[in-house]
């Protein structure tokens, strides 16, 4: 059960000293067991306060990474260590170190989703929250703003004296949203206000009521007096909130941004019951059953379309039979895997030490 697994892991990060770090779109299961739940920055900034031994990130790898720069003397383990960012990982250092020397000219401002590499070869680091009043503080009018060139470009109108040049990368779940998909949840609720990430393309933050950062969203959507949103970046977002604002209605802006469609989940129950019923969930591909790893306790392996929060959906229908679910894993991360890495498991710091024998990331 859920909630064992919680007051195991409570267990053990009291007696190991540890701290447990959960970014805004975590499961709720998760954020209830955190310290510190927030963004990228304002986790890492956190982290510096703890007098611990050790921090859990249940983040991705860029996130450890920087718990690790502000928190040198603690181990930082990354819950999933095959949790990655695809932007983070978009542009190689050399390739930017080739950019400055050919415009030294300009300043080179790094997202903060961005590898430990990359940032050694930049000149400033900036977050989706900070990023205009930054560049606006830089004295040098030409800047090369990477990777993001949605977030660039937003930037880049606010700041029209700036001149500012980006390079094509960025966030591909929030670029799959579209304007139309846009207009299509505005139709079904059009008095909605639209909060959007800035990584989304410009035609959608350009229509949205407000654009900002994670937190800077649902700080928005809690403090208002309105009482219906779209929210438009990871789905878990528009869980949280509604977890939080019970009186008030959020919506997804696309069932594109970070649903979960594939799950391996452990049922105790009657395997030919649970098939039949898992079987009818909206949206769902195939179910299979596999071997009985317990008395009663079948694996269940399942693929529902794109875009379907298969873990919601589970869920519901196993509340729904009074059934006990005994494990679930995706390629999101699980409570499963905060409690191996709390018990056993290896840190950043040799990834880190390799890159400090590489010289930042730079190729020799």
């Amino acid at each position: 059960m859920i909630k064992n697994i919680q007051e195991e892991i409570l267990k053990l990060k009291k007696e190991k000293n540890a701290v447990i770090l959960a970014h805004s779109y975590q499961a709720k299961e998760i954020v209830e067991i955190a310290d510190e739940t927030g963004d990228s920055y304002a986790l890492s900034t956190a982290a510096a306060k703890y007098d611990c031994d050790s921090f859990i990130m249940c983040g991705v790898h860029f996130m450890a990474e920087t718990v690790k720069m502000l928190s040198p003397d603690k181990r930082v383990f990354l819950a999933n260590s095959e949790a990655g960012c695809p932007m983070a990982e978009q542009m190689d250092p050399f390739i930017i170190s080739q950019l400055k020397e050919k415009e030294p000219d300009r300043t080179v401002v790094a997202y903060i989703n961005t590898t430990a590499a990359l940032k050694t070869v930049c000149d400033v680091c900036v977050t989706s929250a900070t990023a205009v009043k930054i560049v606006d503080r830089i004295k040098n009018n030409k800047i090369l703003f990477i990777p993001d060139c949605n977030l660039g470009s937003y930037v880049q109108k606010q700041l029209p004296d700036k001149d500012i040049k980006l390079l094509q990368g960025g966030c591909p779940v929030h670029a799959s949203v579209t304007l139309q998909d846009l207009k299509s949840v505005k139709e079904k609720h059009p008095e909605a206000l639209v909060l959007v990430h800035p990584e989304c393309r410009p035609e959608v933050t350009d229509a949205a009521d407000y654009i900002g950062s994670t937190s800077g969203i649902m700080k928005y959507a809690m403090e208002s007096n309105h009482k219906e949103f779209i929210i438009g970046t990871e789905i878990s977002i528009t869980e949280h909130l509604q977890y939080k604002c019970p009186d008030k209605e959020f919506y997804n802006l696309s069932k594109k941004i970070s649903a979960d469609h594939r799950l391996i989940v452990r049922i105790e129950g009657k395997k030919d019951e649970i098939l039949y019923e898992l079987r009818k969930i909206p949206g769902i591909k195939y179910v299979r059953a596999d071997m009985e790893r317990e008395p009663g306790v079948y694996e269940y392996e399942m693929e529902a379309e794109e875009g379907t929060d298969l873990r919601r959906e589970v869920n519901k229908v196993v509340q729904e039979h009074g059934w006990a679910i005994l494990l679930m894993k995706s390629s999101e991360l699980t409570l499963e895997d905060i409690f191996l890495k709390i018990t056993m498991g290896e840190g950043i710091e040799p990834h880190l030490n390799k890159l400090k024998e590489t010289d930042g990331g730079k190729k020799q």
